[in-house]
């Protein structure tokens, strides 16, 4: 397992932060993911690539800030 921190500049809501983590769950059921609205950025404890991660962020719509 590995944690990650990235950076979603357009997560704005609570829909957006649960539109984000079921993208990641769905790579990967035993991820914990946390995501903080106030800082737009996701916490996240996956076995899942970097790149996967950013990757399913980016399908469901949000931009990863690099």
């Amino acid at each position: 397992m590995m944690t990650l921190q990235i950076n979603v500049p357009d997560m704005a809501c609570g829909a957006c932060a649960s539109s984000i983590t079921k993208a990641i769950t769905a790579l990967d059921a035993t991820a914990t993911v946390d995501p903080d609205l106030k800082t737009k950025w996701v916490s996240i404890t996956t076995q899942a690539e970097a790149e996967v991660v950013k990757a399913a962020i980016a399908t469901a719509g949000y931009t990863v800030a690099e």
